[in-house]
């Protein structure tokens, strides 16, 4: 039987968000986040083979913590849903400059392992569906305009409101919520 781990492979992909978010991936070395985790180095590469499995473990959690909220959202009133981005931007700063700074495909210079790609696959698969979904119960149709429409709302116009203040490492104040409201009801009127 061999020995418990001496550390939490949460306690690295802590370390490396936190890097990501404050230096990008470029600053994001196994040594720094190492250092950052007060850990050897081998004890990271011991749960994750690579820097770019590391970098990608990183992106898809937060990802992944994301869409959660936003599908959630998503079942209720649309407006509401566009308001996630700047809700999860003010609760989880890191995950949202992780993921408002830094598209997936920077994130690492290496094509993802299987397992990764997989998962953003499904990720990009769930929410494409949830949005479909929606196109049909908003616009009475499902083809690529309404589609389109709906991601521009639900994403584009909340990332692009948020974006600026993420960028400056700080919580989106409450007054974008009401100029992505705004904006967002704008494009959803079916009559616009």
């Amino acid at each position: 039987m061999g020995r418990p781990a001496r550390f939490d492979p949460d306690l690295f992909l802590h370390a490396a968000t936190r890097l990501v978010a404050d230096r990008g991936p470029a600053g994001t070395t196994i040594a720094a986040v190492a250092s950052l985790a007060d850990a050897p180095t081998g004890s990271i590469y011991h749960r994750f083979p690579s820097r770019d499995s590391l970098l990608a473990e990183v992106w898809l959690r937060a990802a992944e913590l994301f869409q959660t909220g936003l599908l959630a959202a998503m079942a209720g009133d649309l407006v509401e849903a566009s308001l996630h981005t700047p809700r999860f931007a003010r609760e989880h700063l890191r995950e949202a400059r992780v993921l408002l700074l830094h598209r997936r495909e920077e994130i690492t210079a290496s094509p993802w392992r299987r397992d990764a790609r997989e998962r953003a696959a499904r990720l990009a698969a769930a929410l494409d569906h949830e949005l479909r979904a929606a196109a049909r119960e908003t616009f009475g149709r499902v083809d690529a305009d309404s589609v389109r429409r709906l991601s521009f709302a639900l994403l584009e116009i909340p990332a692009a409101a948020t974006r600026p203040h993420v960028s400056a490492a700080e919580p989106p104040p409450p007054g974008v919520d009401g100029l992505i409201e705004i904006a967002v009801r704008a494009v959803l009127d079916p009559e616009r």
